[in-house]
Parts: C-alpha cells; structure tokens; sequence
C-alpha cells in the first residue's frame, strides 16, 4: 500500500480519475466510520473520544489556513496513510496503510501518467478538502 502513495506524493495536485465515483459522498462515510470519534463529527478535534486522548486531535477544518491557504493533499494522505508520521503524532492515530483500504483506483497526474491510489484514502482527502474553513 505504501508503495502506492509513495509513487502518488510525487506528483502534484490530481484531480481525474479513472472510474466515476463521489469522492466527497464516500469520504464522508470514510470519515464517519474511521475518524468522527476523535476528530468530531464536524473534523474540529472534539470527538467523544478526544477527552480519552493523551494529546488532543488536531482541528481538521484548519488544514488549508495552517498551509498558506492551500490544502495540503499529499500531506494528508501521507499522514492518513502513516507513510509521513513524525513523533509528534500520537500511537492513537490508526495507519491506515496498514490495513485494508479497498480496492486502487487510477489517479491521473498533470503529466497523464496514472498512479494507483487507494479509492478509501483518495476519498476521505477529498472530502476533508470540503471541511476547511478560513
């Protein structure tokens, strides 16, 4: 699995993909499922569970205000996936890279090379692209 997003942080923003699918629909199921319970049903770090946790889950919604406006995709994934984990980042935070994200899909760079990408891991930064807010 790693393999896969470490080919996909080398290219830059994508967008197309090979199958049609509602990123932002499945994401937000993605989300609901594996997130919502520390991050919060609104991905502001105030889950049910975030007052059990030894360091607070970070803010969600800010991602794009703390990286110059811009959402920072490959970063995202990277740390969803627990391919770029520094010490900072608590043992709660699952790697989800570890496990199963469903099947890959095809995601097109600018340059039309495609990479295959985890469609689970494609579909929950989508949707968290969605959350941010100034």
């Amino acid at each position: 699995m790693r393999r896969y997003l470490a080919a996909f942080l080398v290219l830059t923003a994508c967008t197309e993909t090979d199958v049609g699918i509602d990123t932002v629909a499945e994401g937000a199921e993605v989300y609901a499922r594996s997130c919502a319970a520390c991050h919060g049903p609104a991905g502001q770090g105030d889950g049910p569970m975030a007052a059990n946790l030894i360091a607070p889950p970070p803010d969600l919604t800010r991602l794009s205000a703390r990286n110059g406006g811009e959402f920072p995709r490959d970063y995202v994934m990277s740390v969803i996936d627990g391919y770029h984990r520094g010490a900072r980042f608590s043992a709660a935070m699952p790697e989800f890279g570890a496990g199963d994200m469903g099947p890959l899909i095809t995601v097109k760079g600018p340059d039309g090379q495609g990479t295959p990408v985890p469609r689970a891991l494609l579909a929950l930064a989508d949707y968290l692209e969605t959350l941010q807010r100034p």
